[in-house]
């Protein structure tokens, strides 16, 4: 027999605990038993207490931000594993959408990966700042007011009582107040903005109204990263470090910071201290390496690059620059895999075919080699090296007709480039066009002499 019930479990980000408090309060108000992670579960009871709290409520709320989804591609992310969860054992899921949330933007389409991907299809509400209470009573009435046939699990004592720990500690929380609301308002407005300088206006509000939001601090440094005021990311990064020290993202963007003003040794620190503060940091992983590759420390740099596809398996780029770095260790075989790995993964990445044809000519695939340096160009009709080398290529095959046509194809984008002229001249010359071959050669000493001249006005 169905049943009306009143137990409700909310799933957030951290960075709208206003939001999940301000729910909380108004569920609890009007009678329902809600659970949510307010004050912080010891991480070795983490998983068991809310695991079976999502299992003892009928229904489940997630609240669904820009910037929420943000982490539910990597490996252990617990609102993904709580949304799966609740999805699994066929919960009332509610999708709270809040501040610029769109289920139809790319980003966020590339997050609902998995089983994540039906979430878009739930019958979802938005919650406006300006009229939440209005938008609880929706959600009472409408969202939360159904029958249910869910089979509930009831909790053991010990996720029972944290349970009450939780309920009570929100409970004696002061009510939440609009202004805290616009706090995360403003906050999800910035990681939404399309524009640098609007995201450091609503970043910048964001800490006007609350000082003490870690997160605003690292989301504006890594902003201002982008603009080129590295002295002010530097300067956000230390406060957001001060406020939570141990931070793996402020540790991560100043890392970045220091690897844009050159202090590689620094970049190594701040990359490292990120790692351990969170060991399943993809991204930390990735940017320790690039520094390792400035620094000389090849071995190391593959180690990071091996980490961030363990973590990310579809992570393309990660396969292109371990790729780029086994063939300077001459692993062919190695390189060949990665680069075939990161096409499988992104289909349409040029680069990869463009370094995936230079490794078969290497290990002399000439044929294999003509189809990459041919993807390529059809993908980017304006990439002359791939020209170039497809024209080397076919000169090795005897198709020489086809080589002049590709080296032609090089003058034309890059009319610049003496080494064309030098290709095209050989081979006119074969073909007895003595006249159009010396012509190149003039060009080709002209264009040198004017590289050399260029180099010493320098």
């Amino acid at each position: 027999m169905t049943r009306i019930e009143k137990t409700v479990f909310i799933s957030y980000r951290h960075t709208n605990a206003f939001l999940a408090l301000a729910i909380s309060q108004s569920l609890t108000h009007s009678g329902f038993d809600v659970f949510f992670d307010y004050q912080g579960i010891a991480s070795g009871d983490f998983e068991r207490v809310i695991l079976e709290n999502i299992r003892a409520r009928a229904h489940f709320l997630v609240l669904l931000t820009p910037s929420a989804l943000e982490r539910c591609d990597t490996p252990g992310d617990w609102l993904r594993r709580e949304i799966e969860e609740a999805l699994a054992i066929r919960r009332n899921v509610v999708p709270l959408m809040l501040e610029g949330f769109d289920f139809g933007e790319p980003a966020i389409i590339s997050k609902l990966t998995g089983k994540l991907a039906v979430l878009k299809s739930y019958n979802g509400m938005t919650v406006p700042v300006e009229y939440f209470d209005a938008a609880m009573t929706k959600l009472r009435d409408k969202f939360l007011n159904v029958p249910l046939d869910a089979v509930l699990h009831p909790a053991s004592k010990f996720a029972e009582q944290a349970a009450k720990d939780q309920q009570a500690a929100a409970a004696a929380a002061p009510r939440v107040k609009h202004r805290e609301l616009n706090t995360e308002k403003w906050f999800e407005r910035g990681v939404n903005a399309g524009d640098l300088d609007e995201a450091i206006r609503c970043f910048t509000e964001t800490l006007r109204l609350n000082p003490e939001i870690m997160e605003a601090y690292y989301e504006r440094s890594r902003v201002r990263a982008r603009k080129g005021d590295l002295a002010g990311a530097l300067e956000d990064c230390i406060a957001a470090i001060q406020l939570k020290p141990g931070n793996a993202e402020a540790d991560y963007c100043r890392g970045f910071v220091h690897a844009q003003t050159g202090d590689l040794a620094g970049a190594l620190k701040n990359y490292t201290a990120a790692i351990q503060s969170k060991p399943k940091y993809a991204e930390a992983y990735y940017e320790r390496g690039c520094v390792r590759v400035q620094t000389g420390d090849l071995a190391g740099a593959l180690e990071d690059y091996t980490a961030v596809i363990w973590l990310r398996p579809d992570d393309a780029e990660a396969y292109i620059d371990r790729g780029t770095l086994r063939a300077m260790k001459n692993d062919l075989a190695g390189t060949l895999e990665d680069y075939t790995a990161a096409i499988r993964m992104n289909p349409k990445s040029a680069d990869a075919y463009y370094h995936r044809g230079s490794v078969r000519v290497q290990m002399g695939d000439h044929t294999g080699a003509l189809e990459d340096y041919t993807a390529v160009i059809r993908m980017k009709p304006e990439y002359a090296q791939a020209y170039y080398h497809r024209g080397s290529v076919r000169v090795q095959t005897g198709d020489l007709a086809g080589a002049l046509e590709d080296y032609t194809a090089v003058i034309r984008l890059k009319p610049e480039n003496a080494e064309a002229y030098i290709k095209r001249s050989i081979l006119r010359a074969k073909k007895c066009d003595f006249t159009g071959a010396l012509k190149d050669c003039m060009a080709a000493i002209w264009k040198a002499m004017q590289k050399v001249t260029g180099l010493l006005k320098r």
